[in-house]
Parts: C-alpha cells; sequence; structure tokens
C-alpha cells in the first residue's frame, strides 16, 4: 500500500510538471500548485516517516514553495512572466 502512496504523490507532481512544460498549464496557476502540494506532501510524510532525510529535504521545500505560491495567487498576486 505504501507504494501506491508514493506513485500517486509522485503521479500528481510529474502530471502538472509535464502539462506545464507542454505549455498546457500556467505553472502559477492553483491547478498547477495543488497537485504539487498534494504530491509532495504525500511524499514528504513518507520520507519522514522512512527516515530519509534528503528525499524528506527536498519534498518539504517542494511542498513549501507550492503553498507559499498558492498563497499568492489567493492574494491575487502572480510573478511576471520570465523571458
Amino acid at each position: 500500500m505504501g507504494q501506491l502512496i508514493q506513485i500517486g504523490g509522485a503521479l500528481l507532481i510529474l502530471a502538472a510538471f509535464t502539462a506545464a512544460q507542454a505549455g498546457r498549464l500556467n505553472p502559477h496557476s492553483r491547478i498547477y500548485l495543488v497537485p504539487n502540494l498534494a504530491g509532495s506532501s504525500v511524499l514528504a510524510y513518507d520520507a519522514l516517516h522512512g527516515q530519509q532525510w534528503g528525499f524528506l529535504l527536498l519534498e518539504l521545500v517542494w511542498a513549501i514553495v507550492s503553498a507559499w505560491g498558492l498563497i499568492e495567487v489567493a492574494r491575487g498576486r502572480t510573478p511576471a512572466a520570465a523571458n
């Protein structure tokens, strides 16, 4: 069961990332940030319980950055597109 949860979390992140890279999702949109936050939170929780500290660091930061992006979107602030 644990492996299925890990795969689900990873698929959430990868689906959003792939769609953004293909130009189908704005990486500053809720529809991009929510799956990133959900997936990285699941993986961070799993890493914590497995005492995988490097993986925990990666996923915890990923979750924090995604949450921060969602807060900015909720406040009506989105960064200018980088060229």
